[in-house]
């Protein structure tokens, strides 16, 4: 759908593809991508249920693991419902202030959860390397003051793309090589220059993963120095342990974005980032609390407690 202006035809509706244009898989392709969203939401919500109802749960670790899950959450509702419509919808059109809405939280919510791994990887290295003073130094106004600027770096870094991009001019084709409004399909269709929008999109949003990826390796790097430190074999492995989970979920998270955003512009393929994207907005969000709980011995023995009614913890 466009508007006419004085000599130009101006884009006011987006039209998204589907993951597939076979009307005999969007049934198959609904139920299984259903299956992943439930399993997500309700994966999450028990470990933000399970670590404030269990005192022992109740430290900075695990503070950062409810926000990561209530991250989550939003960050699958920003994409995947609409997603759920489109496959059995016959119009599959957004308004271009819902695309750019879209845009604006897909990147905010991504862009703080990349910046809150760096901190949980921050948090691993204070509990392995000073655990007399873990408690004191990641106080509970430390971990609300680390929340609340991971925010701030995603609210700020999704405004300057989503600013940006209000100021692209659409006046062509309006079908989205995407399931969702992202900012290079969304590029493909301006008739305006996107010079800067490219270079924003590169140069900024390599900067925040980049740095985000390299903080938390420099975190795992002083970690694994202070484990081959430590003399017991047991406390090594504790350690490494309590590192695990937070590895494979950063190996993922960074592992999809890089691939994403930050490769050659001579091997760039919309064909390809649909497939990644799926990854990175409906699979990986539901692997993180399956992640968390299947390597966690302390949120299993909590949730088996929940789940067969044995807590009978108070809350602090």
């Amino acid at each position: 759908m466009a508007s006419q202006g004085y000599n130009t035809t101006f884009v006011t509706e987006f039209h998204l593809l589907s993951l597939s244009d076979l009307p005999e898989l969007q049934i198959f392709l609904f139920v299984i991508f259903l299956a992943i969203y439930m399993t997500n939401v309700l994966g999450n919500i028990a470990i933000m249920v399970i670590t404030s109802v269990d005192p022992h749960l109740h430290t900075p670790m695990y503070f950062f693991l409810r926000v990561l899950s209530f991250l989550d959450i939003f960050y699958s509702m920003v994409t995947v419902p609409k997603m759920f419509i489109n496959f059995l919808a016959v119009n599959k059109g957004i308004s271009y202030q819902g695309c750019i809405t879209q845009l604006f939280f897909f990147h905010f919510l991504g862009t703080t959860e990349a910046s809150l791994l760096a901190v949980m990887g921050y948090d691993r290295y204070i509990a392995i390397y000073n655990p007399l003073r873990y408690t004191v130094i990641m106080n509970k106004r430390i971990c609300m003051q680390l929340v609340a600027t991971v925010f701030v770096i995603g609210c700020m870094h999704s405004l300057v793309h989503t600013v940006m991009m209000a100021r692209v001019t659409f006046c062509g084709p309006n079908q989205v090589n995407h399931f969702f409004c992202d900012i290079a399909p969304l590029l493909k269709l301006a008739c305006s220059d996107t010079h800067i929008n490219e270079l924003l999109l590169f140069s900024v949003l390599g900067f925040i993963v980049l740095g985000c990826f390299i903080l938390t390796l420099i975190s795992y790097f002083l970690i694994m120095s202070a484990m081959v430190k430590m003399r017991s074999a047991e406390g090594r492995r504790k350690a490494f342990s309590t590192c695990a989970s937070h590895m494979t979920v950063v190996s993922l998270h960074y592992g999809c974005a890089g691939i994403m955003y930050l490769r050659p512009k001579s091997k760039y393929s919309l064909q390809q980032d649909r497939v990644i994207a799926v990854l990175y907005t409906a699979v990986t969000p539901m692997l993180n609390p399956l992640i968390y709980t299947l390597r966690n011995k302390q949120v299993k023995t909590a949730l088996r407690q929940v789940i067969c009614g044995k807590s009978n913890v108070t809350p602090e």
